[in-house]
């Protein structure tokens, strides 16, 4: 409808400063009367089906501030009269419908503070003159259709905070911009640049979200292994190895692992990013690009469904993965050949009513193997309405090189701004690659790979082991076999680690444990990391070193921590971890009150569940079920966003059901350790559950198990938390810190949980899946009731308790191997733990 059918009239507001128009889809010309309006300095139009030329008489709008007209359908040129608009501090014109080139005219706006103009078809043109512009702060020329080089005169905006110059045919060097200090957001993706990388760019913190990809840069001397595709287009993807290959994928994006029809599609929760690239696994990985340019640049790149939806196959369409610019998902190690690809779609956003969320329009371009297959991709109008699911299929697709690329790329014709801010740009339910062809019969191979038998795993630890010890030849053979074994992790070399701890920097050093040292380093991409070294004198360190490599490199999930890959040259030995910002659960429950980091109530049920989440997955569905043998606070550490991630594997042990009573090497930490295991050596995951309860426990009274003893009656908290059941006076056990500022029913439900995970009888204890369901609110918790005498009679604590009480001893927090000796004393020996990489110091423990 056009403004004369909805009665707006110019003398409506005559003397109106402002007037949003946004999102109302009117159609039809802009009328030349809004030229009357000249008192207005805010105009915005955008998100409406307006055609036609921009009347002339918006010339006399020479107070305008602000101007606004994207995502409409207008036609012929950008108009050429930005000299009558001299006070423009912000000019939006995105998707807009105008053809370039960009009029040279702009130059005269010196009062641009934000410049945005994309999807510009037509003819190109050299850059525009924009060096008056000295104040600007954000700038977006993207799909311009700009020639020639970069300008030199960017370091003159030195407030400059985002500059998107993607998707041109700019060429030639880039130039030095290491002066703009403020500069966050840099997209260079898609061009024609050509030359280093330069040394600005490869020193910029991880904080400067750059993607310089598919552009033709020369290769530099060294690349990450880890990346954020910011450097160069592939070069992620040729440093991750391929432990075997593969014939068919299936990924529900943005969701959690699910099967349907018998088949299972891989989660993928990563959360994204401006520019990254996430390797989920070694067989495929996503990279997204590109920020919202909205008051809230931190949107989300995973999208929920809160509606109630009525598909077969709802479990696909209640999550999507979506991203403002591009997304694009790689799949590696196929074997060559033909695939059918399916994508699935559900427009899951945008509504269909007639309310204002049903104004959004999602166009985007859909490429397999860099070739444009679907142009202008609606998925409201291919699935015919929102909430309803439409599968796109394409045969005969060819894999070379084990690669496949599928890439959404937003077309510059939807809406930024409907049906709300941050929620455009291509989104994707669901991935399905199946081959055409009989996959080969598969050969028997010794490489650790996900899916392999158990015996298969055990002979490459043995291998591991006698390589370490110098059982198989020189070092350099040894490096060589250890690099055939196609562990499922990256490889680094010495001279990278080196850079990146600033040649092992005291300063850099974070821990020492049983191993060695552990440094904190930066990799040339900004990421940060772990690097823990093992020592040459450490025999006991050599064989859980080993084991750790084995375990980690086959265990990907959002709540174990990520092993990004090992350097093994000469006599270096190193493995190179995912630096966790927020130190370990330990540090921040027991650390001194005074400390930066307080964990309210949600995060605290937040952790609790995902430390739940990440033993699931050890226990029942992980391909090699793994008991850790060692959960305790130490060993759980927190990221930047307080998400859990279970850490140290030195201890695992496959689940072998044949063979659980293991009464040769008792390992574990006291306190942590279920009775069955620490008194007779019987090991089974529910040794796990135990340790969890106990841990679980620690996060609701925020006091440390061992260490804290209200009186002399109690031998530790544990001992408190049952005898506070038997009252019913649950409620004291609530870390004062917290204050009234938690959800009872909640705090009980855990406590509940936690008791039961304790119970001394293994069998009676739930399994850790049962455990997720309980705290998540999806399963009633039983009551459990046990006697507090029997943690006092029958398994003497109190006695065990003072010999090997760090505290007491004046010892460290590691771990202590409690091994059975002729006498029936206890010996402990140390080994590494989290807190060996996350140092804790004296002062962390709480007494009350």
């Amino acid at each position: 409808m056009g403004f004369d059918e909805v009665g707006i009239s110019v003398n409506d507001f005559s003397t109106s400063c402002s007037r949003s128009l946004e999102n109302n889809m009117f159609s039809g010309t802009v009328p030349p009367e809004l030229g009357k309006l000249v008192f207005l300095n805010y105009l915005n139009l955008n998100a409406n089906n307006l055609t036609g030329e921009l009347p002339r008489a918006l010339t006399n709008l020479t107070e305008l501030t602000e101007l606004r007209i994207s995502s409409n359908k207008f036609t012929g040129k950008i108009p050429d009269f930005f000299q009558s608009w001299k006070q423009l501090q912000k000019l939006e014109i995105q998707a807009s419908g105008f053809q370039g080139p960009i009029p040279s005219s702009i130059s005269v706006l010196s009062n641009l503070k934000e410049l945005r103009i994309s999807d510009i078809g037509g003819e190109g043109s050299e850059f525009p003159p924009l060096s008056r512009m000295t104040r600007m702060n954000r700038l977006m020329l993207r799909s311009c259709g700009l020639s020639g080089s970069i300008p030199h005169y960017f370091p003159t905006m030195a407030n400059l905070i985002v500059l998107d110059l993607s998707f041109n045919n700019l060429e030639g060097n880039i130039p030095d911009m290491a002066a703009l200090s403020n500069l966050q957001w840099l997209y260079l993706t898609s061009n024609l640049l050509t030359g280093p990388i330069p040394d600005w760019i490869m020193k910029r913190n991880r904080k400067t979200q750059m993607d310089l990809s598919y552009n033709n840069f020369s290769q530099i001397s060294e690349q990450p292994t880890t990346c954020r595709e910011q450097l160069l287009s592939g070069g992620c993807l040729e440093k991750i190895s391929c432990p075997k290959e593969e014939y068919s994928l299936h990924i529900n994006c943005g969701g959690s692992k699910t099967t349907v029809g018998g088949i299972v599609f891989e989660e993928d929760q990563d959360p994204g990013g401006d520019s990254r690239f996430v390797a989920v696994i070694p067989n495929w990985g996503i990279s997204t690009t590109g920020h919202f340019w909205d008051v809230n640049a931190t949107q989300p790149y995973i999208t929920n469904n809160m509606s109630v939806l009525e598909l077969n196959n709802s479990e696909l369409y209640t999550s999507a993965r979506l991203s403002p610019l591009s997304l694009t998902y790689y799949a590696r190690c196929l074997g060559n050949g033909n695939y059918t690809v399916k994508l699935h779609f559900s427009e899951i956003i945008i509504r269909g009513n007639k309310s204002f969320h049903s104004l959004g329009r999602r166009i985007f371009d859909v490429y397999i193997q860099e070739k444009l297959v679907w142009k202008d991709f609606d998925i409201k109008k291919e699935a015919q309405g929102v909430d309803r699911e439409v599968v796109m299929e394409l045969k005969a697709v060819q894999v070379k090189d084990k690669t496949l690329l599928i890439r959404f790329k937003w077309s510059g014709k939807g809406t930024t701004t409907s049906p709300k801010r941050g929620t455009y740009g291509p989104l994707i339910s669901a991935i399905s690659v199946d081959s055409e062809f009989k996959p080969p019969s598969s050969k028997s191979k010794i490489p650790i790979v996900v899916g392999t038998s158990v015996g298969a795993f055990v002979v490459c630890l043995i291998f591991l082991i006698l390589w370490w010890r110098g059982s198989l030849g020189s070092k350099t053979s040894r490096e060589k076999a250890l690099r055939g074994l196609d562990l499922q992790t990256g490889f680094f070399t010495f001279r990278q680690i080196k850079a990146a701890t600033n040649n092992f920097d005291p300063e850099n050093k974070i821990g020492e444990g049983g191993f060695g040292s552990v440094y904190k380093g930066i990799l040339l991409d900004g990421t940060i990391i772990a690097v823990k070294q093992l020592s040459s004198k450490s025999k006991q360190g050599n064989r859980e070193f080993v084991n750790e490599i084995g375990m980690i490199s086959a265990l990907h999930h959002p709540n174990l921590v990520r092993l990004y890959g090992c350097c093994i040259e000469s006599n270096q030995l190193l493995l190179v971890y995912e630096y966790m910002e927020n130190n370990s659960l330990a540090h921040t429950l027991f650390g001194p009150e005074e400390g930066p980091l307080k964990l309210d109530w949600s995060t605290r049920q937040k952790i609790c569940i995902g430390i739940a989440r990440g033993l699931a997955f050890l226990h029942e569905e992980s391909p090699l079920k793994v008991v850790h043998r060692d959960i305790k606070a130490t060993n759980i550490l927190l990221d930047q966003d307080l998400n859990a991630k279970i850490s140290d594997f030195g201890l695992a042990k496959l689940d072998e059901e044949e063979n659980t009573h293991i009464s040769t090497r008792v390992a574990g930490t006291i306190g942590y350790m279920a009775p069955e295991y620490a008194l007779w050596g019987y090991l089974t995951y529910k040794a796990d559950v135990y340790s969890f309860g106990v841990v679980a426990l620690e996060i609701v009274a925020g006091k440390n198990n061992m260490k804290y003893r209200p009186n002399e009656n109690f031998v530790c908290l544990v001992d408190w938390a049952l005898v506070l059941q038997q009252k019913g006076n649950l409620i004291e056990l609530v870390d004062p810190r917290l204050g009234s500022d938690f959800e009872v029913e909640e705090m009980i439900t855990m406590v509940k949980v936690a008791l039961l995970c304790i119970n001394p009888a293994p069998a009676l204890r739930p399994t850790m899946s049962a455990v997720v369901s309980m705290l998540e609110g999806r399963t009633l918790v039983r009551e459990s009731v046990m006697n507090p005498n029997i943690y006092g009679d029958e398994l003497k604590l109190a006695t065990l308790r003072n010999p090997f009480d760090p505290t007491a001893q004046g010892g460290t927090s590691g771990t202590q191997s409690l091994v059975g000796s002729s006498d029936a004393t206890w010996i402990n020996s140390s080994a590494t733990t989290s807190s060996d990489l996350y140092k804790i110091g004296p002062s962390s423990s709480t007494s009350t």
